[in-house]
């Protein structure tokens, strides 16, 4: 089976002015379809450096990356943003919606770029689909300062499935969110990869990556742990916990 994901001693080097910055040394990681990979490190660790390459937003400086099996620094600019397109979703920490657009059309966004043309009425029906796998299906007509912070970082999970990717990937995309609805985002990331999406998600926090089912931990540009995550985190488990935590408080004398 061809992974979605495979860095061959994927190197890369930064020159700032005659200093020469090396971001990753060496490092090989394959993702398989299917798979939920939390990638871990602290600044300067290497960890934004490689979920760049992975979402095709920079192209190693030695080595190779195959996304789906292509060759990705074999491209050209157009192709490359073509591959971005159709495969990737991105979720970012800061939300990226348009402010005065609806949640509907910040969702219809990534097929404007689509080659070929997606219809007008497929865009609709599309971004509604999306909305409604993340729970916002009536809020569709709703702009981004009608919405709460998770519900905006819904929104911008449905507009990373709305061109349905093989890979989704996610920067940080509990850092603006308190702790439930960070846990409420990751049961969506948990429901979404029992459906079969890949995803990669970078964040600093042991308690969200423990919600994934691999665990990459990156240091001074080279991978210094990769397994399986032990005593994985259910996000339904946790929401329980503390729906029965709040019943207590509410119902004590």
């Amino acid at each position: 089976m061809t992974p979605i994901i495979e860095l061959r001693d994927f190197k890369k080097t930064y020159k700032t002015g005659e200093i020469e910055v090396h971001a990753v040394r060496g490092v090989n990681l394959t993702v398989q379809a299917g798979e939920f990979v939390a990638v871990m490190g602290a600044s300067g660790s290497g960890k934004s450096t490689l979920m760049n390459t992975i979402g095709c937003l920079d192209r190693p400086t030695s080595g190779a990356y195959l996304l789906d099996g292509v060759n990705v620094g074999r491209l050209q600019r157009d192709q490359l943003a073509d591959l971005r397109n159709q495969k990737i979703g991105f979720v970012f920490q800061g939300f990226n919606l348009l402010s005065r657009t609806s949640a509907s059309e910040n969702v219809e966004l990534p097929m404007l770029y689509r080659r070929p043309a997606v219809p007008a009425a497929e865009q609709r029906r599309r971004a509604l689909e999306s909305l409604t796998k993340v729970g916002l299906g009536q809020r569709g007509d709703h702009t981004p300062n009608q919405l709460s912070g998770g519900q905006q970082q819904r929104v911008a999970i449905a507009r990373a499935l709305v061109n349905t990717p093989k890979l989704l990937l996610a920067d940080e995309p509990t850092g603006n969110l308190d702790s439930r609805t960070s846990i409420e985002i990751m049961g969506i990331f948990q429901e979404l990869n029992r459906g079969g999406m890949t995803i990669v998600m970078v964040t600093h926090e042991l308690d969200v990556a423990r919600y994934a089912k691999r665990m990459v931990v990156m240091r001074d540009g080279r991978i210094v742990t990769d397994q399986a995550v032990e005593g994985m985190s259910s996000a339904q488990e946790e929401l329980a916990r503390l729906d029965a935590e709040q019943k207590a408080v509410n119902l004590a004398p």
